[in-house]
């Protein structure tokens, strides 16, 4: 029988060559290059703090105000009432503000790092932490905001006092429109 001439067997599905020491080194310096997102991550977690803790603080001071309401006349009890649901509405907007920026910390490190083991395996782990991609971080901070421009509607909505028809008709057509587009967002996030 006659020797046929021996070629070299080459994969069929993969035909890359042996990487150089260059490529390995930019390949493995461009991999770490994310661990740059740490500086966004620490940022807002540390926004988030500050946020919560100036909205702790001005709830403090709300909360404070109120020691006298009983011993108030009339006119002014109704003032400071209005005035402290307006602060309490700007303090959900804040606490609001400060869970995003918490949400979109916890995001990005699991987006970029590492999945956070330990939130796997508590029972209270809400399901909004574990992000799985940049859509679904994005989805997820879209329903916090638009819970927070409702919330700042409702802040100014409070001091609104319709003097004629037509007032009274924008007032009740904004509220319309925010159902609205509460109603929808909440459809668009259904999946």
């Amino acid at each position: 029988m006659a020797d046929s001439p021996k070629t070299p067997v080459t994969d069929a599905v993969s035909d890359t060559k042996e990487q150089g020491v260059g490529e390995k080194a930019f390949e493995s310096i461009l991999w770490n290059s994310r661990f740059v997102v740490l500086i966004a991550v620490v940022a807002s977690l540390i926004t988030a703090f500050a946020i919560f803790y100036l909205t702790a603080i001005d709830v403090y001071y709300t909360i404070s105000h109120l020691a006298n309401y009983h011993a108030l006349p009339d006119a002014e009890r109704a003032l400071l009432k209005s005035q402290t649901i307006a602060h309490v509405v700007g303090s959900v907007d804040g606490f609001l503000l400060g869970a995003i920026m918490l949400i979109f910390a916890l995001g990005l490190y699991e987006l970029f790092i590492s999945k956070i083991d330990v939130a796997g395996t508590k029972h209270g782990a809400s399901n909004i932490l574990f992000i799985n991609s940049l859509d679904e971080l994005k989805d997820r901070l879209a329903k916090v905001i638009v819970l927070i421009l409702i919330v700042m509607f409702f802040e100014q909505a409070i001091f609104l006092k319709p003097t004629e028809s037509m007032d009274l008709l924008y007032y009740a057509l904004s509220i319309l429109l925010v159902s609205g587009s509460l109603y929808l967002s909440h459809k668009a996030f259904q999946k």
